[in-house]
């Protein structure tokens, strides 16, 4: 279910009168509401898959359950499993599929395990609520879950762990949950205590953000695919790369706008999950900007965990490379997506090894933000590409068809008017430091919420399915 169709308008509308009902038992059952909210919500286009969703709810729910009563000695065993049960299951759903194609070409198998492993389809939302799984295990087992009851039920603890892990907002596409921050918030809500203005904002600019400039965009960098991009100009190459970074930020931040504005309206604050990526003058910097969810998941649970930066520079180094190609391999089944976190891995160690103990000091510069930008926006072609000989076409492309014509039509202007949004966003973060730009724009900032409303009405492209609902 699209969060920008009118069936989820439907089953919002209907979903919010309910849990707010001001009737005794459902405000006592508001969790239970939403649950059920949820797994309709997960399976309104394939029922199936939600088999799997409630059964990684029920093993998660019970690992979970016997880490906070066994004794010390047997926890870390059963940490240890169910920490594996649900890569198990990430890795058969998503990457069997990759391995199972490799071996065949590899050794020129064809037979029917190979053929069924490879025609498995790809639960949505998998790699977030697995890592969601993963957190609440982990948390549990440090100590960093305190719950409103001494000693909970398992109905109470599996009641809390489908609401957790299944809440339709973030289900899809994340941002990706840590237990610690979400089970103290989970408690009866009030309608008279929804903050409406964060609603509004967030949502409105989230809708605006994909419908408008996201599936605009996506119309136009649709031209992306071998071997359409052969025949382009140097420099419309370069303005289509441009376009789909900006849609790819669009469309993702936009959903999380959407999804955190969800949560408020039923009383549940998501973590943010992005910060204005594209003013970032360093790596570190973007990927504190960039995905916060997934990047503090990564740091919190895997790059502590394999000792950080406590064991010495050489390890940090290793530490953060594999980081980040595990990474990039969440992110899809396709060695492109391993290249791509590589090559993310790889700018963050030259960055680190040049600067040093400067890099936390780092000044803003233009130029390094051109070429973070720059640089990331070239990397995003592997989510476009995923074969990476057509990749590296493109990028061959981009410096021998200079002698292409360029073309300035409608496709390149549109372009320039939808990226126009992304770039006054990031802008007016740049200036809010300035108390007499702050100060005027806090007066008329309602005017830009009244214009993306207008625009939603008015110029939303075609209806496209969320870039991230694919990992």
């Amino acid at each position: 279910m699209l969060f920008n169709s009118f069936v989820f308008l439907f089953f919002l509308l209907i979903t919010f009168v309910i849990y707010y009902l001001p009737v005794g038992v459902v405000q006592r059952q508001q969790v239970v509401i939403l649950i059920l909210a949820s797994f309709v919500f997960y399976a309104y286009q394939k029922p199936v898959l939600l088999l799997l969703l409630l059964f990684s709810i029920l093993i998660n729910t019970i690992f979970s359950y016997s880490i906070f009563k066994k004794g010390q000695l047997r926890v870390k065993a059963i940490l240890l499993l169910g920490v594996i049960f649900n890569l198990l299951i990430l890795a058969f759903f998503k990457y069997g599929p990759l391995i199972a194609s490799t071996i065949g070409q590899e050794l020129s198998l064809k037979n029917g395990i190979l053929d069924f492993i490879l025609t498995i389809p790809l639960p949505i939302g998998i790699s977030f609520y697995t890592f969601e799984g993963i957190s609440l295990l982990l948390d549990l087992y440090t100590g960093k879950i305190i719950f409103s009851e001494e000693k909970p039920s398992f109905y109470s603890h599996l009641k809390r762990t489908a609401f957790f892990i299944s809440f339709f907002p973030h289900l899809i596409a994340g941002p990706i949950l840590k237990a610690r921050e979400f089970y103290p918030q989970i408690d009866s809500k009030r309608f008279d205590r929804i903050c409406w203005v964060e609603v509004v904002k967030k949502l409105v600019t989230g809708f605006f953000l994909k419908m408008v400039v996201a599936d605009n965009l996506n119309t136009i960098t649709e031209t992306i695919r071998y071997p359409y991009f052969q025949g382009f100009s140097s420099l419309n190459l370069l303005l289509l790369l441009f376009g789909y970074s900006m849609q790819i930020f669009a469309d993702f931040a936009g959903y999380s706008l959407i999804a955190i504005g969800l949560g408020l309206l039923f009383g549940y604050e998501l973590p943010k999950n992005f910060n204005f990526p594209y003013i970032a003058s360093s790596f570190s910097e973007f990927w504190r900007r960039w995905h916060i969810s997934l990047s503090t998941w990564l740091r919190d649970y895997l790059y502590i965990s394999l000792g950080g930066n406590r064991k010495g520079e050489f390890r940090t180094y290793i530490n953060l490379f594999i980081v980040m190609l595990l990474g990039g391999l969440w992110h899809g089944a396709s060695w492109s997506y391993a290249v791509w976190g590589s090559m993310h891995g790889f700018f963050l160690l030259i960055e680190r090894f040049i600067l040093k103990d400067r890099l936390s000091q780092q000044k803003r510069s233009f130029i390094g933000m051109i070429y973070v930008f720059s640089t990331v926006s070239v990397l995003w072609l592997l989510f476009k590409l995923t074969d990476f000989s057509y990749f590296l076409g493109y990028f061959k492309a981009i410096f021998e068809n200079n002698h292409i014509q360029v073309k300035f039509g409608i496709d390149q202007v549109s372009i320039l008017y939808y990226a126009a949004p992304v770039i006054l966003y990031h802008l007016t973060y740049l200036l809010k430091d300035k108390e007499s730009f702050s100060l005027w724009f806090s007066k008329v900032d309602y005017l830009g919420y009244a214009m993306m409303l207008f625009f939603i009405l008015v110029d939303s492209g075609a209806q496209g399915k969320f870039i991230y609902f694919q990992f």
